[in-house]
């Protein structure tokens, strides 16, 4: 369970560093890579970091925890 943790920490980091390029400068990597955000792969790739910070939301609560 640990592992399924730290990728879902990896690919919200790694969206969020997308999204900064996309704020900052206009640039879309994960649409560059794959060729247009309409394109499957794409797609994909913004579906499992959705579904990463999804699986985040679960993990909020461990981490906001006052021990």
């Amino acid at each position: 369970m640990k592992a399924l943790n730290v990728i879902s920490l990896l690919l919200i980091i790694l969206g969020g560093l997308n999204w900064l390029s996309v704020g900052l400068f206009k640039y879309d990597v994960v649409s560059e890579i794959f060729g247009g955000t309409e394109e499957v792969g794409s797609r994909i790739v913004y579906t499992v970091i959705g579904v990463a910070a999804l699986y985040a939301i679960a993990l909020f609560s461990k981490v906001a925890r006052d021990d």
